[in-house]
């Protein structure tokens, strides 16, 4: 039976301990491992409340637009404007308002009242690059215009909401009777635009346009509206058939070809007449006076 000697296990158990002591007692408060775990551990509870807070604030931004968001559609859905007369609004307000006043009134000396023009008149105007006007003068020019397609429609839409007056047509304008376009034109227009729409000059330096670059949708909107000089040919005047007729004798004068060949604005065999003339009165002329000469 072997006997366990204390005082040689002593040194051991102390050396246990020694080892325990120097593993866990650097843990203890106040040490500098302690310290800099519990500064790791402050740096990542503030990262994590940082998140928090983050996370908040968009949950927050979210639930707030959610609730602001359906107000201001039943806002413009009581206000009765659409998308698209807001913007309209807001192209009237940049570029037409210096002209045209606030509410659409007119300002003196410097634009017209738009109340009761229509869509049709916007459309004319602003699609052949009348308006916006660069200087006041007897006739606003044709030029390419300011406004793309999708701003045009977005103008008209708000002076046709605000201002009320004539609207464009749809379908096929040129759904007419050819014969008869072309003795309503002569009628009415050819006075003015010359019998094949070469246009022509009018009193005090004003003048009236040629229709060569004009499409079916302008020449409808002019005869709607009478823009400048032109008189306005409402429906009670020409009705919406006869405009098409119009609009098809117009249109496929352009499309054919000058008569006689050569065309001098399309007068035809007239201006041919009229070289052979010259031409052969200066030969018959010019035989005269050498044979006057050899005798």
């Amino acid at each position: 039976m072997s006997t366990t000697n204390p005082s040689s296990d002593a040194p051991a158990t102390d050396g246990r301990w020694a080892g325990m002591r120097a593993r866990f007692g650097s843990r203890r408060a106040g040490t500098p491992a302690s310290a800099a775990r519990a500064r790791r551990r402050s740096k990542q509870q503030r990262r994590m409340a940082n998140v928090a807070g983050l996370m908040a604030a968009l949950v927050l931004t979210g639930v707030g637009y959610s609730a602001i968001a359906p107000a201001n559609a039943a806002d413009d859905a009581a206000s009765g404007q659409s998308s698209a007369e807001a913007a309209g609004q807001a192209l009237y307000e940049r570029s037409c308002i210096s002209c045209h006043g606030s509410n659409l009134q007119g300002v003196a000396d410097r634009g017209p009242s738009l109340i009761g023009v229509g869509e049709a008149s916007v459309y004319f105007q602003v699609h052949t690059g009348r308006m916006p006007l660069v200087r006041q003068e007897a006739d606003a020019a044709r030029k390419p215009p300011v406004f793309s397609d999708a701003e045009i429609e977005q103008l008209m839409a708000y002076i046709q909401a605000n201002g009320g007056g004539p609207t464009l047509p749809s379908g096929d304008l040129r759904d007419g009777d050819l014969a008869e376009g072309g003795e309503l034109f002569r009628l009415n227009c050819a006075s003015c635009h010359n019998f094949v729409g070469e246009g022509g000059a009018l009193s005090s330096g004003k003048a009236a346009p040629s229709l060569a670059d004009a499409n079916d949708l302008e020449i409808y909107a002019a005869m709607l509206t009478g823009p400048e000089n032109m008189p306005v040919f409402g429906d009670n005047q020409l009705t919406p058939e006869e405009k098409r007729s119009i609009i098809d004798y117009v249109q496929t004068l352009k499309e054919q070809a000058d008569p006689g060949g050569a065309g001098i604005g399309r007068a035809g065999p007239v201006s041919e007449g009229l070289v052979i003339w010259v031409v052969g009165i200066g030969a018959l002329l010019f035989g005269i006076f050498w044979m006057g000469t050899k005798a």
